[in-house]
């Protein structure tokens, strides 16, 4: 009667997997076909940045260095006389954006603000002006900021984390549970610990959705709408997701039994088939399907991800649970085969690191003139720690210590597990960088190698600052408002000098064009490399305004 009773429960399980699946089906259906492409930069407009042409355009055109998508109403051409000059919606070809504008317009400077997404997800703004007949007062545009709210930026990189973080207390514990889990000990603590990560990345994975409509198209937090919800779900980010979702739903019904007791090896099977196709998800939805090899770098990153998943999730579920409570004689047996998992894991995580650095990182000069190289640098060393704690704690086991005094070994996990804490956190600010090979190549105009970024605090605002290149040369200055709440704050006029006292360079005038309210941004010659020292001034109203400096090093 048992064996009847357990097979039709089995079999209630599998048919809710397949409805689960009928989900990622319905997703995987509705999902776009997209080409290959990177974080897009703008190579070039008609007319040209700061050009003066005889007579108005009938359009303006935008064309960028990869195919991007559409940021509902954040496109703009504003007349000198601050009124809207664009007519209609803007048309998208690949990488090519034309903006209808009226020919008839008056005599002046325009300004042409822009946000745009990129096949990667990721959202890619700018401004520039031109004129017609002769240069007038650049007009100021009256619309919203484009740029996204830096607790959207931040809290974006939160549930990242949390993602990868659910993934490792889910994966852990249903791996151990299903091979090396000795059947005296109770399963209870490993069983919530597993739910606990499955709710995580369920959790992760919505806050993704949700975020990226203000992620893309700026915003707070709370900056949602309809269209751009349906923007974001008709995207590859939004089917990878929803794919995510019901891979999760269908994988439910077949966790439950494999974490109570032993599973089939049928359930085993195709749990691990959901399991690799959830991997998929992750790398579908960021710059690996948007590399120059996309099929390669998809998989690359899903064998990464899933390596990191065993090897962090193994170590978590020897320090919590094994390490304290198996005997000498169960962790004689269940230490050796661990020992052989990590190795293949750590194998596993080191030639996947590696194709994945050939191809987004592209020459060996970008690991140290970008963030991304930088960033990837920090995890190459933090991950070279772990490799020696993980060393010295194989050594053990292969000397048959570790079963007897399991106290050692237990001190290295803990290390280990504190140090891929961090490489977490790291993979988590990745996905959000601009890859090597896109920052490294930059705008056709000049190679944008460096960046230089930093909050400015004062009693009646915070001016954020972003110069780029950071180098000697030509450079970009952004400067955003925003009062003590961290909302855009309206600035009636901006002032900033430059000076180098080391090399005797007196103060030098940057000229600034308001953007919008919050933004203003100018270019400026820095002809030599060193501290120099930025110098802002903000007014917000008759008699209140503020002034800040920052040191900014240029190379």
């Amino acid at each position: 009667m048992a064996g009847m009773t357990v097979a039709p429960r089995r079999w209630a399980a599998r048919l809710a997997a397949a409805a689960g699946l009928l989900v990622t089906v319905v997703a995987l259906l509705i999902a776009p076909a997209t080409s290959a492409s990177a974080h897009a930069v703008l190579q070039s407009s008609s007319p040209a940045a700061a050009s003066i042409v005889p007579s108005g355009p009938s359009e303006v055109v935008l064309t960028f260095s990869e195919s991007v998508r559409k940021v509902p109403g954040k496109i703009r051409v504003i007349a000198p006389d601050g009124s809207r000059a664009d007519r209609g919606e803007p048309s998208f070809s690949g990488g090519v954006v034309t903006i209808p504008v009226d020919p008839a317009g008056a005599r002046g400077t325009y300004l042409v603000s822009f946000r745009v997404i990129s096949a990667d997800s990721h959202p890619v703004s700018g401004a520039f002006t031109y004129s017609v007949g002769a240069p007038s007062t650049p007009p100021v545009d009256s619309g919203t900021d484009s740029r996204a709210n830096p607790v959207v930026g931040t809290a974006v990189k939160v549930a990242r984390f949390l993602g990868y973080a659910g993934l490792v207390l889910l994966v852990g514990p249903a791996l151990v549970l299903a091979a090396l889990w000795p059947r005296r000990l109770s399963r209870r603590g490993p069983t919530r610990l597993a739910w606990t990560g499955l709710g995580l990345v369920a959790f992760a994975t919505l806050a993704d959705l949700w975020l990226q409509v203000p992620y893309t198209a700026g915003g707070g937090l709370f900056d949602v709408t309809g269209e751009g919800f349906g923007s974001v779900f008709g995207s590859a980010f939004g089917a990878a997701h929803l794919v995510r979702l019901g891979l999760l739903a269908a994988s439910v019904f077949l966790l439950r039994p494999l974490l109570a007791r032993p599973a089939g090896r049928a359930d085993a099977i195709i749990l691990a088939v959901l399991g690799g196709a959830a991997l998929l998800t992750w790398p579908l939805a960021g710059h690996p399907a948007a590399s120059p090899a996309p099929a390669v770098s998809v998989v690359v990153d899903a064998v990464h991800l899933g390596s990191m998943a065993v090897w962090l999730g193994g170590l978590l579920m020897l320090a919590v649970f094994l390490l304290r409570q198996a005997d000498e004689r169960e962790l004689g047996a269940i230490l050796p085969i661990w020992s052989r998992w990590a190795a293949l894991a750590v194998s596993a995580l080191l030639l996947a690191g590696t194709v994945q650095a050939l191809i987004e990182v592209a020459n060996p000069q970008a690991l140290f003139d970008t963030t991304y190289g930088r960033l990837l640098l920090a995890k190459i060393g933090l991950f070279a720690l772990v490799i020696a704690v993980a060393a010295y704690s194989r050594k053990l086991v292969r000397s048959r210590v570790a079963a007897q005094r399991p106290a050692p070994v237990r001190r290295a996990v803990l290390v280990e597990l504190a140090v891929t804490v961090v490489v977490l956190a790291v993979s988590a600010t990745l996905v959000q960088t601009t890859p090597a090979r896109t920052a490294a190549a930059g705008p056709s105009s000049g190679a944008e190698s460096g960046f230089f970024s930093t909050r400015l605090s004062s009693p009646l605002l915070t001016v954020e600052v972003e110069v780029s290149p950071a180098e000697r040369g030509n450079n970009s200055v952004h400067l955003y408002a925003y009062d003590k709440a961290n909302q855009p704050l309206l600035v009636a006029e901006w002032k900033a000098t430059v000076a180098l006292p080391s090399a005797g360079i007196e103060p030098i005038e940057v000229p600034l064009l308001r953007l919008t309210d919050s933004h203003a941004y100018g270019d400026i010659s820095l002809p030599t490399p060193g501290e120099w020292q930025l110098k802002i001034t903000a007014r917000t109203t008759d008699i209140d305004q503020a002034t800040v400096t920052a040191t900014v090093p240029i190379r």
